[in-house]
């Protein structure tokens, strides 16, 4: 799961097929843990629904008629031909961090370790432009099930070229490694995730060298996503090797590039060309994965430390005006070579300048604008390139407690939504198209997809208002005195971290519109729905309840993809605090003397404003119906681990990766609850603790046909009961923006698509790039 403001995404995301971020890990409190301290547990898929029992009219629409599509918006790499790249040189490219391990297959592997095998190792299969899987041809001749009774048997087809960087052959002793390290049989190997390979009963050697035989235990439809990466067995062969042997170091590669070393002083994974790669030659000397924080990317880009870097809308939007300004135009120029203070803090403020900076001292603030204009004058050598990332983020409903337990009230949640708006709120700004998510299992383009939303139907405000009153919700109901509820974990925020105008903490959406003039009383959602003490002012000068959750220790997995670090695009969004419409209901809804209060959970980072106004907005249309929401505010670090894994919301914003294999990395999200035998339950990645039997079979059944199209059939049903049951709603694709070197090719917003690392280099002098196609 991550957040960047557009959606936080859980825990679990790991390599994939192509060694991108893809679902596949349960909660911390699910993993054993050796005595090592490191974590040896079965990584799966992400966790999210499932649904009741559906009636047959609302599978309409969901039928084989319905066709994946394509992509909504393409790659944007600069795309050009091999003889337009010049040959050599560095290309920088910022990772969050210097990755942990360069073994995909271990808990703590991240992005940057995605990137890592990407360049350096086999991947049997890679992804095209619309997230399908398609052979490599680098290392594959052919693979194919060429015996399906007695048992499935694959076989693949090696490119005979194909050689590790000591010499040796890639072949079947390194399919079978990697088999014995990943099957979940000895469990001295500290794997993240055994899918698949749980599955496999024996490898061989084939006719010759070049081939080998896989036969399966039990029909597995998603065996294409194994192998991907292929490690040498001098990683997989040991539970050392495999634990210890990879996490710094990678001696023996196979791909286009090499590790070079990695500099942890530096912060630096140093790629260099591989002297014994069989393919077409790498046009970069050198790739270097340079840690570098979100928030200084765009000093980054200008100073010249990166080429390459994921940015966020607000930086993007920088680099965007700096194409745009001509002229020498400053405020430092003003009547008789001086400028007022108050004529420097308004330029800074207009120009997203923080708090800090704006308040500082005359002579601070002339520096800090002095540095601004000059990163802006460098910054005309960068440009954004966009896409839609393979992920999408989504309201998660708990459906495991209190009125979210009952799928009316989740149903009439899901009904109160308008999804073209909020698309539009974050999509649109961004010159992105603004289409909703309709499915929780595939994007458009991919195989699976098919828009199933129609499960649950278009917003509908009267009929979420008559789902409320057949759960017994009813307007104008006795209220009893609530207790107040306990504090968020974690210690209280002091003053001095509390930013957005006080609003960090917790606040009741539209409490000012009904509760005017009034102290709080017995009748009051704020007091009953969140508890707390009374905060400063929000953003529009009114009284509203606030009450901060304290700083946690960071949850272990570090390879969430941190969506709170991504700013909204300024003046895009309602301004916060924006009250409910005037239409909204003159009351609460009440039921057995308590009132529809939910509590919504954000995270509180500095660059979760977008997930700020997403939020607002959903509160606001849930207000029309009848639901209050009071927001409350946790540190970065508390929201997975101590919220959203813990069950602690009602109602949360975050994201989740879209896979090529929805069977295999779908079902933890979605698998009903289970009860163990000492009372406990284990939800897998299902944070929403909302599931069913039927999905669960569903499932099982799409992960053993070995018929593409049957598959497609029951994945696409499965997706239409998990819209029934209304234990997430799909909001939009998550944005991908790129600030690249305008010299750089054939690299930037990939989308779906597997990175061509021996294609990406510099613009040959007097070479000319096409324009990207339109988004």
């Amino acid at each position: 799961m991550s957040y960047d403001g557009v959606g936080q995404r859980p825990a679990g995301v790991r390599g994939s097929i192509d060694g991108r971020l893809c679902r596949g890990e349960r909660p911390a409190a699910t993993h054993p843990q050796t005595a090592g301290g490191r974590s040896r547990h079965v990584k799966r898929a992400l966790v999210f629904l499932g649904a009741s029992a559906l009636a047959v009219p609302l599978l309409a629409g969901c039928g084989e008629d319905d066709e994946a599509g394509t992509p909504l918006a393409p790659q944007d790499i600069a795309l050009v031909a091999r003889d337009k790249v010049a040959d050599g040189g560095t290309l920088k490219w910022a990772v969050d961090a210097v990755p942990e391990t360069l073994n995909t297959f271990q808990a703590d592997a991240d992005a940057g370790t995605s990137r890592v095998a990407q360049a350096v190792l086999p991947s049997m299969f890679r992804l095209d432009a619309a997230g399908r899987p398609v052979p490599n041809p680098a290392y594959l001749e052919s693979a194919k099930v060429i015996e399906t009774e007695p048992r499935q048997v694959v076989l693949y087809k090696l490119n005979q070229q194909a050689v590790w960087t000591d010499g040796r052959e890639i072949g079947a002793a390194d399919f079978v490694a990697q088999w014995r390290a990943l099957s979940g049989k000895n469990s001295a190997f500290w794997t993240a995730r055994n899918a698949g390979y749980d599955r496999i009963a024996k490898i061989e050697r084939g006719a010759n060298d070049l081939q080998v035989r896989v036969t399966f235990s039990r029909p597995y439809a998603d065996w294409k996503s194994l192998f991907s990466p292929l490690y040498p067995k001098d990683v997989m062969g040991t539970p050392d090797a495999f634990n210890d042997g990879a996490r710094r170091k990678l001696k023996v590669t196979a791909g286009p590039f090499k590790v070079a070393k990695v500099d942890t002083a530096k912060k630096d994974v140093v790629l260099t060309r591989n002297p014994r790669w069989w393919g077409k030659p790498a046009k970069l000397n050198e790739i270097v994965l340079h840690a570098v924080s979100r928030d200084k990317r765009a000093a980054a880009l200008a100073d010249g430390s990166v080429d390459l870097a994921e940015v966020d809308s607000a930086d993007a939007q920088r680099i965007g005006l700096a194409s745009r300004e001509k002229g020498t135009g400053t405020p430092l120029q003003g009547a008789g070579g001086r400028t007022s203070a108050k004529k420097l803090r308004d330029w800074a403020l207009a120009h997203g300048f923080d708090s800090d900076q704006v308040h500082a001292g005359k002579n601070k603030l002339r520096k800090a604008i002095t540095r601004y204009l000059e990163q802006q004058q460098a910054l005309r050598d960068v440009e954004v390139r966009k896409s839609l990332e393979p992920a999408y983020t989504q309201l998660a409903l708990n459906g495991s407690t209190g009125p979210l337990a009952d799928e009316r009230v989740r149903r009439a949640v899901a009904r109160a939504l308008d999804r073209v708006e909020l698309a539009r709120l974050v999509l649109t700004p961004l010159g992105l198209p603004a289409v909703p998510v309709g499915s929780h299992l595939a994007l458009s383009g991919q195989a699976a997809y098919a828009d199933a939303s129609g499960a649950i139907g278009a917003q509908d405000a009267k009929e979420a208002q008559a789902l409320l009153a057949d759960a017994g919700w009813v307007r104008g109901g006795p209220l009893k005195e609530q207790k107040k509820p306990e504090k968020a974990a974690g210690p209280e925020r002091s003053a001095e971290d509390v930013s957005n105008g006080g609003k960090d903490g917790e606040y009741v959406v539209g409490e000012d519109d009904d509760e005017k003039g009034r102290d709080d009383g017995p009748g009051d959602a704020g007091s009953q729905a969140g508890g707390g003490s009374h905060g400063g002012p929000d953003g529009d000068g009114k009284g509203k309840h606030h009450e901060s959750a304290g700083d946690q220790h960071e949850h272990p997995d570090q390879h969430l993809v941190r969506e709170g670090k991504h700013g909204g695009a300024p003046g895009a969004y309602a301004p916060q605090g924006t009250a409910a419409p005037a239409a909204a209901p003159a009351g609460p809804l009440a039921k057995d003397g308590k009132p529809l209060a939910l509590r919504f959970v954000l995270p509180s980072g500095s660059g979760s404003q977008t997930l700020n106004s997403v939020a607002e907005r959903i509160s606001a249309m849930l207000e029309q119906v009848g639901i209050r929401t009071t927001i409350t505010k946790v540190s970065d670090e508390s929201y997975f681990k101590d919220h959203i894994a813990a069950g602690d919301y009602d109602l949360a914003l975050y994201s989740w990766p879209s896979s090529a294999f929805p069977a295999t990395d779908a079902r933890p999200i979605y698998a009903k609850p289970v009860a163990a035998a000492d009372g406990s339950v284990n939800v897998e990645q299902n944070y929403t603790r909302v599931g069913t039997d039927q999905v669960d079979q569903l499932f099982d059944q799409a992960g053993t046909t070995l018929d593409e199209d049957e598959a497609r059939s029951l994945i696409r049903k499965a997706d239409a009961r998990i819209w029934a049951a209304a234990g997430s709603i799909p909001l939009y694709q998550r944005p991908q923006l790129v600030g690249v070197r305008k010299n750089v090719v054939n690299a930037g917003a990939f989308g779906f698509g597997t990175p061509v690392y021996e294609d990406m280099g510099f613009l040959k002098k007097g070479a000319k790039v096409s324009p990207s196609p339109a988004t």
